[in-house]
């Protein structure tokens, strides 16, 4: 079997699947001692789903990601009960979980609409309190895209995934149902010497033009987003869809397969992704594997070989390059150490990040004790 390719390391990509934010109710206006005035009631902060919405669309829309409700009024002469302060709506993706910073779950948007009060807006002043307002709630929040594997499966309806899943996980893969959605994806799990589980999700395969909606195109498109990591699966003798559709390499299929994506959310193309090349069984192929890994080397040179159309804006580059056979089991093991390489790296990354976030809050904090002493 040919050793693995290495080809170009990609930096971590832009695909946002968690966002940290910084909440705050509003605070209560004051009350009116002399005429028993109440202050208006601080605005709430509520997270809203709506399918129209990224988490990468609201990080680039609030690069703060502070959110403020409005203060209530103050009571007065002219109105002595004092107008409530204005609500603040964080619209999110469908399919999100919130949890507080102590790590306490406030809970899921798992359809169009559902909303979640994450920050309460303090009480306005009254006969109780003195007249005296309270000050709204703040609060560091998460929302977390809830995915359904660390990998995904992307390939053509004949690219061996299927196989692949159960020669990965040595067992028949599990229908896994989701409150969020209705595809029912197969979830297989990897199990490690170091009792590390992977779970690989089997979506039904892509057929060009998906990003339209042909077939479960668009319902496919959407549960790539929530996975971890990309990994496609192409013949290494490429393949013919139907007796209609032209004939398509194994290159040709790993550009297509990327314009789709690319086509339904160009961020999707910036996840980390693996690409294995499936059925090294079959005769010459070897030499056929040879030539794909010299087109990806440089694939720009090689793009006259696809309709204008059909040329991706990026091209993806694979951390790892794995032949394999799921019929022989051939370079499965090898490509199961490749998974979890690739997991660990972006879990490391990600672990430095929180460490950096916390750090920099704790110096926040000494610094703010020390201003107000």
């Amino acid at each position: 079997m040919v050793q693995l390719s290495r080809i170009l390391f990609r930096k971590y990509g832009n695909f946002v699947d968690n966002l940290r934010v910084y909440v705050r109710g509003g605070s209560g206006g004051m009350g009116l001692p002399r005429l028993g005035g109440h202050g208006g009631n601080g605005g709430d902060v509520w997270v809203v789903a709506s399918k129209k919405v990224t988490l990468k669309k609201v990080k680039d829309k609030y690069p703060q990601k502070r959110f403020l409700a409005g203060a209530g009024a103050n009571s007065s002469v002219r109105a002595l009960k004092g107008e409530r302060g204005e609500d603040k709506e964080i619209l999110a993706p469908v399919g999100v979980t919130v949890t507080a910073d102590d790590g306490k779950i406030v809970g899921d948007l798992n359809a169009e609409g559902d909303r979640l009060k994450v920050a309460k807006g303090g009480y306005g002043g009254s006969f109780h309190s003195a007249f005296q307002p309270t000050k709204g709630q703040i609060k560091q929040i998460r929302l977390d895209l809830k995915l359904i594997a660390d990998l995904g499966l992307v390939g053509y309806p004949n690219a061996g995934k299927s196989s692949l899943l159960t020669a990965m996980s040595n067992a028949t893969p599990q229908i896994a149902d989701y409150a969020f959605t209705t595809l029912k994806p197969e979830i297989g799990k990897l199990m490690y010497k170091d009792y590390k589980q992977i779970s690989v999700a089997d979506l039904p395969g892509l057929i060009e033009g998906a990003h339209i909606n042909k077939g479960m195109g668009h319902k496919f498109l959407k549960h790539v987003e929530r996975t971890k990591q990309l990994m496609f699966v192409v013949d290494v003798s490429g393949f013919q869809l139907a007796s209609k559709t032209p004939f398509r390499s194994a290159f040709e299929a790993i550009q297509l397969l990327t314009k789709e994506l690319e086509l339904f959310k160009e961020e999707l193309v910036s996840k980390p992704a693996l690409l294995v090349v499936n059925k090294m069984d079959l005769p010459d192929a070897e030499d056929k594997f040879a030539e794909l890994k010299e087109q990806l080397q440089n694939p720009a040179e090689f793009s006259h070989l696809l309709a204008d159309d059909m040329i991706p804006k990026n091209y993806m580059t694979f951390r790892h390059v794995v032949p394999v056979s799921a019929l022989t089991g051939s370079g499965i093991d090898y490509l199961k150490s490749c998974m979890r390489e690739s997991l660990d790296e972006d879990d490391a990354m990600e672990n430095k990040d929180v460490h950096q976030q916390r750090l920099q809050r704790l110096q926040t904090l000494k610094h703010n004790s020390h201003t107000s002493i």
